[in-house]
């Protein structure tokens, strides 16, 4: 399939109140169908991802299941090359990138620069500064795979062979070296589970649980053969069901019908799905700021959920783990305590070293990303998160009305991820690639949005052999 870039926008005059107004003053110029460099581009998010799957240096025997302070100096080179490479197809893009970032979620920016800010507050301001530097290249990547070799369904045709290939390299490695491959820690829960090619059960999961929700998606809009998709499909399944992440399997079970829901609704029902994923979505942070006590008064919503089901309001036997992080909230709960600087590792230099004495375990994480946020960012980084999700949700509807086969994807991969983030940590983790997913899909409704507008003004794109002329930009 050809791939849309306005190939001579580099130097387009800024854009002021969105992109409209900077599109149509550049009427004049050609946008051309571009197909160049698409290998390149598949090679820089293949390395990015992968850097997150894989332990470091794909030594499976260092592995003590908390995410180490910082990486060793090839992967550093490596997340610096994923940087340099990044910033320079943004500077040759330069004049589509200001009109990518007009559509850009404004509350991932404003993420990024909270987190930079913190620095001035954080009780670990080398581990911040460490942690700023992935925030820049999850941006940049994310950034520059939208403005080289795009077409509409460049996010999922980049994701879905990866994640398959990392599935069934998984499960090969988890059957010849199951000393590697497989968890055998005493933990309840963790013995004889699947960690595969990644560094944990749980990455191993909701990466699973992706792919399927992928290939059910590449089956309904028949984007593929179909022994490919049952092959795939039945790869992801069994590291799904291999790797015992409970979490994974749920989000699994409520997304794929979802999904087949907006996609497959009789016409009668689809005015009402835009309602029905608000009022879910609503739900959703209803729930996660009742459960983490962040309001006063909300607990009462939730608590005959708990008494009927005999558990606490977590359903996963982490409110411990919450309480503790929870008081290093209340210490700090306007800005938080600096990004990434309260889960550095069991030393007791650090504040999180109270898991040790206490529960005799170092978590490596609050299991719960919302909760984790208001830990780095305090209030502040909640409503940046909270704006982030709803920023997404209703540009995810608005593209929903033109391309609703696209826009069920990124729904469902939104629902997967916030539902996921109750007992796991992904919102604004750098060393989760699961928000490098979200953060990827973020990029692509920013271009979905921005093809509705340069279509508005350009019409279809012409083919590059036609555009190409003397003295044209290459």
């Amino acid at each position: 399939m050809s791939t849309d870039s306005v190939l001579p926008l580099a130097g387009a005059p800024a854009a002021t109140a969105g992109a409209a107004p900077a599109v149509s003053r550049l009427s004049a110029a050609r946008w051309v169908r571009d197909d160049r460099h698409r290998l390149l581009m598949s090679a820089l998010v293949w390395t990015f991802l992968v850097l997150l799957i894989v332990p470091d240096g794909f030594d499976y025997a260092s592995l003590l299941g908390t995410a180490p302070s910082s990486g060793s100096a090839g992967s550093r080179l490596l997340w610096m090359g994923l940087l340099g490479v990044s910033a320079i197809v943004i500077l040759w893009r330069a004049g589509l990138a200001w009109l990518l970032l007009s559509q850009l979620n404004r509350f991932l920016l404003l993420f990024a620069v909270l987190a930079a800010a913190s620095v001035l507050w954080s009780i670990a301001p080398a581990f911040t500064v460490r942690r700023l530097v992935r925030v820049a290249t999850f941006l940049a990547v994310a950034v520059a795979y939208t403005l080289v070799a795009w077409d509409g369904r460049r996010f999922q045709d980049l994701l879905r062979p990866l994640i398959t290939l990392v599935m069934f390299g998984s499960i090969a490695f988890a059957l010849l070296r199951p000393d590697l491959g497989v968890h055998h820690e005493v933990e309840a829960g963790i013995a004889g589970s699947w960690r595969g090619l990644t560094s944990h059960k749980n990455t191993l999961g909701m990466l699973a649980g992706t792919g399927v929700l992928l290939w059910a998606h590449a089956a309904l809009t028949r984007a593929t053969r179909r022994l490919p998709m049952l092959l795939g499909l039945a790869a992801c399944a069994l590291c799904l069901l291999m790797s015992k992440s409970s979490t994974s399997l749920l989000t699994v079970l409520f997304t794929v019908p979802l999904l087949l829901m907006l996609m497959r609704s009789p016409l009668a029902l689809r005015p009402y799905m835009p309602w029905l994923i608000a009022a879910f979505s609503l739900l959703l942070v209803v729930y996660a700021l009742a459960v983490l006590r962040l309001l006063p008064g909300l607990e009462w919503l939730l608590s005959p959920v708990a008494a009927l089901t005999g558990k606490d309001l977590s359903f996963t036997g982490r409110s411990e783990i919450w309480q503790i992080v929870g008081e290093q909230v209340h210490r700090h709960p306007l800005l938080g305590s600096g990004y990434g600087a309260y889960w550095i590792g069991p030393t007791p230099m650090s504040p999180s070293y109270a898991f040790v004495p206490r529960l005799y375990f170092y978590p490596g994480s609050g299991h719960n990303g919302y909760l984790d946020v208001v830990n780095d960012l305090g209030s502040v980084g909640l409503l940046c998160l909270l704006g982030y999700l709803t920023s997404y949700v209703v540009q995810a509807l608005r593209l929903l009305r033109v391309e609703r086969e696209q826009a069920a994807l990124f729904l469902a991969l939104f629902l997967q991820h916030a539902v996921s983030n109750f007992s796991e940590s992904h919102w604004f983790s750098t060393l989760s690639v699961g928000f490098a997913i979200m953060v990827l899909a973020t990029a692509a409704l920013a271009r979905s949005a921005l093809e509705q507008r340069l279509r508005q003004v350009f019409g279809e794109p012409e083919l590059a052999t036609a555009a190409r002329a003397p003295g044209a930009r290459p």
